[in-house]
């Protein structure tokens, strides 16, 4: 069960994880990067909308619409804001801990633009 309130709880990657992958998904990963971060690694099902865009209004894919998002960035920040963006147009709404970084210092999964190996950038 997610708690979805303005500058509530963040989750962990491995909750992250845990919540966005396998068959059943019960919310979608949301990474939020510029798209050259995007490219160098991202988490293999994550879905992807810069912060930038967010902020310019741009709306959210078919695939996120209705669905509890967990929002990562590289560090956790951008996560955060975008989260409470989020949350203010009414999505359910969390963002990871530490970001990117703290999922690959875990060892999940970063593949890169084209399905290979990735990296956090």
């Amino acid at each position: 069960m997610f708690l979805f309130r303005r500058n509530g709880p963040r989750v962990t990657v491995d909750e992250a994880r845990s919540r966005t992958s396998g068959d059943r998904p019960s919310a979608v990963l949301l990474d939020v990067r510029e798209k050259p971060e995007w490219c160098a690694g991202h988490a293999p099902d994550a879905v992807h909308v810069p912060l930038t865009e967010l902020v310019a209004g741009v709306p959210l894919p078919a695939e996120t619409q209705g669905r509890p998002l967990v929002v990562i960035c590289r560090s956790g920040h951008r996560s955060r804001r975008a989260a409470e963006l989020l949350a203010e147009r009414g999505a359910q709404a969390v963002d990871v801990k530490g970001g990117m970084n703290a999922w690959a210092a875990a060892g999940h999964p970063v593949v890169g633009e084209r399905g290979n190996s990735g990296r956090t950038a």
